[in-house]
């Protein structure tokens, strides 16, 4: 080895330690960039200049890195706002659908995924805390929270799933021309209310179903315990 490769070896500044919150860090960036899809082992080891093996001593798999990775978006939630009890609890879920909206491919995470992490418990702690000042039932609530969370979420993960897909606005347009098309004597309900069924897009709609949610759980008390033989 010659002295000036020596010196190079030598001077190279060493990489930074490994961490699990260095590697979320990677991933995030990596996503913002190019999208969840491209958060891979191999792909933060290239990033990290560093071996895929040597990722998972700090990340299960990918889906664990996936999740790790929607859990440092959810902090972005805000996890208040202002009116009542349901109004506040209806702008913790309008943020978190929005910041699900703005990456739907972690919407689709969230949908398959057990949650575990800090900001998502913070988010469940915000939810229930809203259901509690509304007077929901404790064991209502614990149900009510999973419900409204998953429609929120799945409603994230087709809207932004539709709007990332070349010909979305034809599907739509090709949809309201088929409810219009409709003859009364073969579907008379789709006729009499074929444009009710695509109207109200956007906020509207999402509180309507918000608050049908809201309302059953509040009026539906949990069953009884099955008695076990």
């Amino acid at each position: 080895m010659t002295p000036g490769s020596t010196y190079n070896r030598r001077e190279r500044p060493a990489k930074p330690a490994l961490t699990r919150e260095g590697i979320v860090a990677a991933a995030v960036a990596v996503m913002r960039a190019e999208g969840v899809e491209r958060v891979t082992m191999r792909r933060l080891a290239k990033e990290l200049d560093t071996g895929p093996a040597s990722l998972y001593v700090y990340v299960k798999d990918t889906d664990e890195l996936h999740a790790a990775v929607l859990d440092e978006l959810l902090a972005e939630v805000a996890l208040d706002g202002e009116g009542d009890w349901r109004d506040r609890l209806w702008a913790v879920l309008d943020s978190y659908r929005s910041v699900l909206f703005a990456h739907p491919s972690l919407a689709r995470v969230a949908l398959v995924s057990r949650l575990s992490g800090p900001h998502y418990l913070a988010l469940v702690e915000a939810v229930l805390a809203r259901l509690d000042e509304g007077g929901m039932a404790p064991g209502q609530a614990a149900w009510a929270v999973d419900v409204l969370l998953l429609t929120a979420t799945a409603a994230a993960a087709e809207h932004g799933s539709r709007r990332e897909r070349p010909g979305a606005t034809r599907e739509h347009e090709v949809l309201t021309e088929s409810l219009a098309g409709v003859s009364p004597s073969t579907h008379p309900h789709i006729a009499a209310l074929a444009t009710d069924l695509v109207s109200g897009p956007g906020p509207a709609r999402a509180r309507w179903a918000f608050d049908a949610l809201l309302n059953g759980a509040l009026a539906t008390p949990r069953p009884a315990p099955e008695e076990t033989s």
